[in-house]
């Protein structure tokens, strides 16, 4: 059960409307990495929690104050929408600045919204929940939850570098202030999972049943060498099973490939042997 309580988690109030910066908000509200989908990732991964009740009771807990966070953004965004555009567009038009400002703002905002936020990126495309990771593999999903998170709060501090609206920077100070307290909560978690299950995903493919060197070799696949300087190709693996090894050279371990073409598409060219055409379409050339 699902309890609404009127009062927003923290202030959405800007100091004066700004209808691109509210197409710019729409990003972290319905982008790839928006609280839309970290609200709707941690809250199905809670749903579907088989492991130990703590988990499912932090995923939820999460999961719930995002619902809370995309409410602040959709406040935050209808007030920047206040005043625009039904009573400014013509006074905009004799204003070459402000119709600048009124020209970089959401149209869907006024035609589909009214005024409104909506579940869309920046650009208008749509929230979808291809977005969102929830596998059953609590370490598997905790890595993608951090990932969202660190990418989720990249956008936030770039967004708040883009106003200097008081009200806006207090909204996304706390944000920020939140996405940082998240991104520790999934550090812990990981960590506690990695000391009891270790730190491959899945661990519980048999090692035996794998190709064992190439679980350890770094293969330069790029021209230059540099990438041998990192922790990556040499020292210990931190799965604690050996040491990277950095191959400067890989060579191929296959044969080339040689496929059998069907009958029905085969042609009989002299000097060249079969080679595949569109049935009923005779070649042009000699």
């Amino acid at each position: 059960m699902f309890f609404h309580v009127k009062e927003l988690q923290y202030r959405a109030k800007p100091a004066k409307p700004d209808p691109v910066y509210a197409r710019k908000l729409q990003e972290v509200l319905g982008g790839q990495f928006g609280e839309m989908s970290v609200m709707m990732q941690y809250l199905f991964q809670g749903f579907n929690c088989r492991a130990e009740k703590k988990y499912r009771d932090m995923l939820l807990d999460i999961g719930t104050e995002e619902i809370g966070h995309v409410e602040m953004l959709c406040t935050m965004i209808s007030q920047l929408l206040d005043g625009a555009p039904a009573d400014q567009v013509d006074e905009a038009a004799k204003d070459p600045l402000l119709a600048a400002v009124m020209g970089g703002m959401n149209p869907q905002h006024a035609i589909v919204s009214g005024l409104g936020a909506a579940p869309t990126d920046s650009n208008g495309y749509p929230w979808n929940s291809k977005y969102i990771i929830s596998s059953g593999h609590l370490l598997a999903d905790f890595r993608a939850n951090l990932n969202a998170e660190s990418q989720g709060l990249l956008q936030v501090v770039r967004l708040y570098e883009q106003t200097t609206d008081p009200g806006i920077r207090d909204m996304l100070s706390f944000m920020i202030s939140r996405d940082i307290m998240h991104q520790n909560q999934w550090m812990a978690a990981i960590a506690e999972i990695e000391q009891m299950d270790g730190v491959i995903v899945p661990a519980s493919f048999p090692r035996e049943r794998t190709v064992e060197p190439a679980t350890r070799q770094f293969l330069n696949f790029s021209e230059g060498e540099e990438s041998a300087e990192g922790a990556w190709a040499s020292g210990p693996l931190p799965d604690g099973t050996g040491n990277f090894e950095y191959v400067a050279k890989p060579q191929p371990m296959g044969e080339a490939p040689v496929l059998s073409v069907p009958a029905d598409h085969q042609h009989s060219v002299p000097g060249t042997g079969p080679y595949v055409v569109n049935p009923g379409v005779e070649p042009l050339g000699e």
